[in-house]
């Protein structure tokens, strides 16, 4: 047994601090990772009396987490109707029509708020609940470095989703045509940096909103995230590319924009190296928002394939809705979990309960503990959030929703099964990255949320071609009955 884990042992004293009524306490200064840079300290400032936070932390029951989520949720819900209305509306816009790569781009594109605000959202939302922007003058270092890194990462995302969407259209296709190539990079940087400043802001807002009136972060800031992140995204993704495209002739134009905002992130760096572990992430933390923006293209090659398609009609609408669904319940569960390991553990070090990296399915949704609680819980949204939101959207777009009793079936079937994955996968994912001294808050959302959107995007491609074959089926039955009725 390592010194760390003996360590840990002996503050625990081998209890559960739900058992000891009791919170794990550490000594200000105290290392709190290890790095290549070496370990990180917390200056006395930053800390608070962790008693506070433990007693906060063991007050939440079911039915607190579920009136703090639910609202949120909901919210939420009917702001990716809205955007999977929208997208059923912009894909018949002529840039859409002409330039079917854009399409690619929307579920990375609208992925974004996973990888970057969602994200941007759980840090905040941990250190609220750590108490490290309860100090004004640490709280404007903590907003600022964050805001930045959230520019850069936008920026070079942005741009690096638009060459995977032109690399995924050129498996298909033979012809390479420049201005839309041009057109396809430049709608996507400047939507990238224009709708992750707004969400960035936004978000900075909601955490410090939330913790002056006590209310956890976690269970509200990624929901908000969620419901306008989609509308924001498809918004200014659908005018910029719209405009790139009526001066489609001025091809100096979309170099201009490229150019000119590639060139603004060294000075977005500059202002992230305020916070000593915003630059750790800001130099090793690509490699989980980049391969989600590729998990996240492969749903968008399968969106692009089969919108247009008469057995498909409704994929554009409920899309964005499936995928954002799936994408915010389990950031919220990501992001609690996160905050309860930076309360009672240390990163590297596990707490005894916690040890195995694949739990037991029925103690990750089924035993006691608060992530178990909180898990039932948005679990236990999904079948009647859905049911809500699947009323609005044929409230409001009656002719391209199927009626079909068998499809809702299908449908609730596939959001519960994708969620119950990703809630799984949750808990396995930041029991390894919290043994490898990683902040799951970056390492861990981006990917649950890049694979929610394949997840939501390839169930919802099967539901509606297993409810296609089913009606063919029936169809064809009845056609046979009348044909072998006598005259």
């Amino acid at each position: 047994m390592d010194r760390a884990e003996t360590r840990q042992r002996r503050l625990e004293g081998f209890d559960r601090p739900e058992e000891l009524g009791l919170p794990h306490t550490q000594s200000p200064g105290r290392p709190i990772a290890a790095s290549e840079d070496g370990p990180w300290t917390i200056p006395d400032s930053q800390w608070v009396a962790p008693k506070q936070l433990g007693t906060e932390l063991s007050k939440e029951t079911t039915l607190s987490i579920g009136v703090q989520v639910t609202l949120p949720f909901l919210f939420a819900g009917l702001g990716l109707s809205m955007a999977g209305v929208l997208l059923n509306y912009f894909q018949h816009w002529p840039v859409f029509v002409e330039v079917k790569d854009l399409l690619t781009l929307v579920p990375p594109l609208v992925g974004l708020k996973g990888n970057l605000e969602m994200t941007l959202a759980s840090r905040l939302s941990t250190a609220a609940n750590t108490g490290q922007i309860d100090d004004p003058q640490e709280q404007h270092r903590v907003i600022g470095s964050n805001l930045a890194l959230v520019q850069v990462q936008a920026t070079i995302v942005g741009l690096l989703a638009a060459v995977a969407a032109l690399l995924l259209g050129a498996v298909s296709s033979e012809e390479v045509d420049f201005a839309k190539m041009g057109l396809l990079c430049a709608s996507s940087v400047l939507t990238a940096f224009l709708a992750s400043l707004a969400l960035g802001i936004l978000m900075v807002c909601i955490v410090i909103g939330a913790r002056k009136f006590r209310v956890n972060p976690d269970n509200i800031a990624t929901p908000i995230a969620a419901s306008l992140g989609d509308l924001i995204t498809l918004s200014i993704l659908a005018l910029v590319s719209s405009f790139f495209y009526r001066h489609k002739d001025s091809w100096y134009l979309t170099l201009l924009v490229c150019v000119v905002f590639v060139a603004l992130t060294p000075v977005w760096g500059i202002m992230a190296k305020q916070s000593p572990p915003i630059m750790k992430i800001l130099k090793f933390g690509w490699f989980p928002i980049i391969l989600a923006m590729v998990i996240s293209s492969f749903g968008g090659i399968i969106l692009s394939k089969t919108v247009s398609e008469p057995q498909y009609q409704g994929m554009a609408i409920f899309t964005p809705i499936i995928c954002g669904v799936g994408g915010n319940l389990v950031a919220i569960q990501t992001s609690r979990i996160s905050t309860y390991l930076h309360i009672w553990s240390t990163p590297g070090v596990l707490p005894l309960w916690m040890k195995k990296f694949w739990p037991n399915p029925c103690s990750t949704f089924c035993s006691s503990e608060i992530n178990s609680m909180s898990a039932r819980v948005l679990l236990f949204l999904v079948i009647p959030g859905h049911l809500i939101f699947f009323l609005v959207i044929y409230l409001i777009e009656g002719h391209s929703v199927t009626s079909s009793k068998t499809f809702v079936v299908l449908y609730l079937l596939a959001s519960l099964i994708q969620v119950t994955i990703l809630l799984y996968l949750a808990e396995v994912m930041v029991r390894v990255t919290w043994h490898q001294a990683l902040d799951p808050d970056s390492h861990c959302i981006p990917y649950l949320t890049g694979l929610g959107d394949l997840l939501g995007t390839g169930l919802l491609a099967l539901c509606f071609l297993l409810d296609w074959l089913l009606r063919s089926k029936a169809e064809l039955d009845s056609l046979s009955e009348l044909v072998s009725v006598p005259p």
